[in-house]
């Protein structure tokens, strides 16, 4: 996994996936605390995301952009798609990523959508299965992300030429 060092010069965006209102019944009532999921990126290949906890909605969404900003991984784009096809789950979710053509577009539901437009991926074609809950899908869905290799990042581990890659 490419871990992204500093953050101080990316123009990070960030991109709300979900609220959820937890409810606290306690013998003076009902307290209501909200959890947020946000993506961040550069949509150049940057992405991270985080969870956050509080008692309103803006404040939950300031900290879950703030744990994001933590935990970002760099992602090999090829000219708007990923190099390969890739399959990764998370709890009850499974992600399944493949490659599109120039002008396919983003086929991505919910959660997985925000994630890949965040990275800067324009044409890909996605599945997901199992669990719709959104944490899950986030995560699991930056967790192919993560295990994506560029062929430079191939060559380099097999201690071959680039150009013997591509001509066998």
């Amino acid at each position: 996994m490419n871990r992204v060092k500093t953050t101080q010069d990316l123009e990070l965006k960030e991109r709300l996936v979900a609220v959820n209102r937890v409810t606290k019944v306690t013998k003076g009532g009902r307290t209501f605390t909200f959890a947020a999921i946000v993506v961040v990126g550069n949509e150049n290949g940057i992405v991270g995301q985080g969870l956050g906890k509080a008692g309103e909605v803006t404040a939950a969404i300031a900290k879950a952009t703030e744990a994001a900003k933590k935990n970002l991984i760099q992602v090999p784009v090829l000219k708007g798609t990923i190099p390969h096809e890739q399959y990764a789950k998370f709890g009850g979710a499974r992600v399944y990523i493949q490659p599109a053509t120039h002008g396919t577009g983003v086929k991505a539901g919910g959660a997985m959508r925000a994630v890949l437009e965040s990275v800067g991926i324009t044409d890909v074609l996605a599945k997901a299965k199992g669990s719709s809950n959104p944490h899950n899908l986030v995560k699991a869905t930056i967790q192919a992300l993560a295990e994506l290799r560029d062929a430079r990042t191939v060559a380099q581990n097999r201690g071959v030429s680039l150009s013997t890659v591509f001509n066998g």
